[in-house]
């Protein structure tokens, strides 16, 4: 029983981690057989203290109007669906499908052998290990991507900017949420040319551990189906 609940708390740290949603205790559903991870190790706000915040950066002229593009580029997304490819700090990989349905509602599909699953609602976030059916769940409010899925994206007023960089038809922005319920940070990378286009984003936890996701083959012009975001519980499921 031990090493189970050490295995789903992980689990649903890294996998929050890898997606940049880091904060906010995270709450047990249920797990496979009954058993309840209740009172062992688990992902909470412990881990997000006062020293993950920092201040944000001066910024120019320039590096303003590179903000209000990254601004507009997420504004623009209706629809998105695409693949990933995460590396953890770790250095294990996992692919899957990503899709996104603004604002608010996202998705992340993990390719066998894993059956791990991530859904947005717009209000709540279930982490999902479909083999140990638990349901894993933290408010979109206490993520630090939260910034990037609201109905007006607007990173001057909602983020301190910790870093931009712009070098050749590369963007670079680091961010970090302003609301006290979110921690970690969040590095976008995006190409600025023949039209801005997210490539990668980074994001650190409150124990400086970075995880990767690159995104590949986005198709934002046709619509993705909103039943994609709703959330089903595998605890209440029969076995598969």
């Amino acid at each position: 029983m031990r090493n189970d609940v050490a295995r789903w708390a992980r689990l649903t740290a890294g996998t929050l981690a890898a997606v940049g949603m880091l904060a906010g205790p995270v709450a047990a559903q249920g797990k496979k057989g009954g058993d309840s991870p209740a009172g062992g190790p688990t992902w909470s706000t412990q881990h997000a203290t006062s020293d993950s915040t920092v201040a944000g950066i001066t910024l120019d002229a320039r590096q303003i109007e590179l903000i209000k593009k990254v601004n507009a580029y997420f504004n623009g997304i209706e629809n998105l669906k695409g693949t990933f490819l995460q590396t953890t700090s770790d250095n294990k990989r996992q692919k899957g499908k990503i899709y996104m349905k603004r604002p608010g509602r996202i998705r992340f599909e993990y390719a066998p052998p894993s059956r791990q699953l991530i859904i947005s609602d717009g209000k709540q976030i279930s982490i999902q290990d479909l083999d140990i059916k638990t349901d894993d769940r933290v408010m979109v409010d206490q993520t630090p991507f939260r910034v990037l899925l609201k109905s007006d994206v607007d990173l001057l007023r909602d983020a301190r900017i910790l870093e931009v960089q712009e070098a050749d038809d590369l963007a670079i922005v680091t961010l970090q949420d302003k609301s006290k319920d979110a921690s970690g940070k969040v590095r976008l990378f995006l190409a600025m040319t023949p039209e801005t286009e997210l490539k990668e984003w980074v994001t650190t936890d409150a124990q400086g551990l970075d995880t990767r996701l690159e995104v590949s083959a986005i198709d934002k012009t046709q619509p993705v189906d909103a039943a994609l975001f709703k959330i089903v519980s595998p605890t209440l499921t029969p076995n598969q």
